[in-house]
């Protein structure tokens, strides 16, 4: 999933791109995308951009006063195009098209938790209403540094509602340069312990960040190649050559728990891993999978 550091940087692209260009309007290729049933996409037409800009992982597009979102969710990704375009893409979501400059067709290339976009009038924050503090925020160091959250660190710091921005991915590569457990709870951190996951949360979103800036046009299928632990479990540690480690926890999926034919509702649950060094972050311990908070020996 594109995270603050891909987000940010696309936002930075479209802007210096599309700023100043008028909105001709918007093809619905995927009608379930459209989460707002008004304004509708045509009562924003003939609008100037002024900017284009970031809130969490949500794309802004400012059209001084109504404000249209995109968000990527999972495998949602960007193609800029010039020039006109009247074909239906594989894994369309929507075109958006200015009277200048290229062309943004969001592509869905995931199968859940599918990309989708809103038209907000002016005064409404829609999503946006639930978000947490940016990561680089005032609020956001007062919650580290004060905080007394007694849930795990990794959760928390993909809790959009608790800090809109960071997933999976950048979660795992914190926590590591942090030297902290996943498992660990904000309230259990002493006042160093604090300061460095707060310095890990900025060093490694603003090294991402670089990256990501050196990228040119939209954001392609595959992303993560500057992960420095996630999803790199089996390989040496890049601090002390230990073996990385993964642990599974449930988070989003579908099934019905009991007798298919009962009418029992469905839950939602499917494994992810995080991926950790127990000599870096643990104490040489290997954390027990499936969503226990036992240690192994």
């Amino acid at each position: 999933m594109p995270e603050l550091p891909e987000v940010q940087a696309l936002a930075e692209r479209l802007h210096d791109r599309l700023a100043g260009a008028t909105f001709i309007g918007a093809d619905v290729l995927s009608f379930s995308s459209l989460k707002t049933f008004s304004p509708q996409p045509e009562d924003i037409q003939g609008r100037v951009l002024a900017s284009v800009g970031r809130r969490g992982k949500f794309l802004l597009f400012d059209l001084g006063g109504p404000r249209l979102l995109l968000h990527l969710s999972q495998g949602g990704r960007i193609d800029l195009m010039e020039g006109k375009s009247t074909s239906r893409p594989r894994g369309g979501v929507v075109r958006l098209r200015f009277d200048r400059g290229p062309t943004v067709t969001v592509r869905e290339f995931g199968t859940e938790r599918k990309a989708g976009w809103w038209i907000l009038v002016q005064g409404d924050e829609g999503p946006l209403a639930k978000l947490g503090p940016d990561p680089f925020s005032d609020e956001f160091r007062e919650l580290i540094v004060a905080g007394s959250d007694t849930g795990r660190l990794h959760p928390m710091l993909r809790d959009q509602r608790r800090v809109a921005g960071i997933g999976r991915g950048y979660s795992d590569d914190i926590l590591h340069r942090a030297k902290l457990s996943p498992f660990r709870s904000l309230s259990s951190l002493d006042a160093g312990e604090r300061q460095r996951l707060l310095d890990a949360v900025h060093s490694v979103l603003n090294e991402a960040l670089e990256v990501e800036r050196r990228r040119d046009g939209g954001l392609p299928p595959k992303l993560g190649d500057h992960w420095i632990v996630h999803g790199r479990w089996g390989t040496p540690c890049p601090v002390c050559g230990s073996d990385l480690r993964r642990v599974s926890y449930e988070s989003h999926g579908t099934y019905r728990r009991g007798n298919p034919g009962a009418g029992l509702p469905f839950r939602t649950v499917a494994a992810h891993d995080i991926t950790y060094c127990p000599a870096c972050q643990t104490g040489g311990k290997v954390l027990a999978d499936r969503r226990l908070s036992r240690l192994l020996k």
